[in-house]
């Protein structure tokens, strides 16, 4: 995160943005892939200010103002976009995602679900972290998954060093049998697409705030299979969300482990270690 901002340039960025110098800059947790602040404004209000990372924080602005105009997920208000500084609403949040909030998780996606596209994709790349993510469009799910999702971030995670070439192969050759484990869904349905506890802002047993986005329409049951995959929900949201949206037969038994190939890629290019484990226990599962 070199490239963030100095506190001190930073108030200045801000003064110069909001037309007020915050009084207080304090860091926020999370951040992973930019720094994050909260920024207190004379008068008591206070935004949410993000800087670095190496990504066009434009656009997270652009799929933030996506969501809040096609959406009713919970989102931060964006304020304020250029390439190395995002400033948002702040959303005063912190408690646990406890049953109760998970429950609204569970409306709130699963409205979200609802809302589809002719086809899958999006009208322009996104990102996922720091990573691009490519969106050109396309009218069936299985190529889509396959092309811009697997074998895409497996091109991204070996030209990094992280996948080694017979890895490659076996996920080759599982992108080659999909048909096997998924069908095509009824309809394109958007999704936030990095749905794990770190972005989800709660308070008092309610959704407060879904934050860094990654939107396109996919099949929805990606987006279930990755809020999974580090425990963010349990029988608390699915029990809620199968009111819903009924989960077809075979999601927890094979389909979200297929799809958790993605994310589990992700972190591989991102992050290395152990993650390669995980993909190649996966493989294996699916006789790869």
């Amino acid at each position: 995160m070199s490239d963030a901002l100095p506190a001190d340039r930073l108030a200045e960025r801000l003064a110069a943005v909001l037309g007020a110098r915050p009084t207080a800059l304090t860091p926020l947790s999370g951040g992973c892939v930019a720094r994050v602040y909260r920024a207190d404004l004379p008068g008591g209000a206070a935004v949410a200010v993000k800087t670095g990372g190496g990504t066009d924080l434009t656009v997270e602005a652009a799929m933030l103002r996506y969501l809040a105009a096609h959406t009713a997920l919970p989102v931060p208000a964006v304020r304020h976009a250029e390439a190395d500084l995002l400033v948002m609403d702040h959303i005063a949040a912190g408690d646990p995602l406890d049953d109760a909030a998970q429950a609204h998780a569970a409306d709130l996606l699963a409205a979200l679900h609802g809302i589809t596209a002719p086809e899958f994709g999006f009208a322009q790349d996104t990102l996922i972290g720091p990573l691009r993510q490519p969106n050109r469009t396309s009218a069936g799910w299985r190529a889509f998954f396959r092309d811009r999702r697997l074998l895409h971030m497996a091109d991204e995670a070996g030209a990094a060093g992280q996948l080694p070439a017979a890895t490659r192969s076996r996920i080759d050759d599982l992108a080659g049998k999909l048909d096997r484990w998924i069908d095509e869904p009824p309809a394109p349905a958007l999704i936030h697409g990095d749905m794990w506890g770190g972005n989800i802002l709660c308070r008092a047993g309610r959704v407060a705030g879904f934050i860094d986005p990654a939107i396109y329409y996919a099949d929805p049951e990606i987006e279930l299979a990755f809020a999974t995959l580090f425990g963010t929900f349990g029988r608390a949201f699915f029990d809620r969300y199968g009111a819903h949206r009924p989960l077809a037969p075979g999601f927890f038994e094979e389909r979200r482990d297929l799809y958790n190939l993605y994310p589990l890629l992700v972190h591989l290019r991102l992050f290395g270690g152990a993650y390669l484990g995980d993909v190649e226990r996966v493989l294996a599962r699916f006789g790869c």
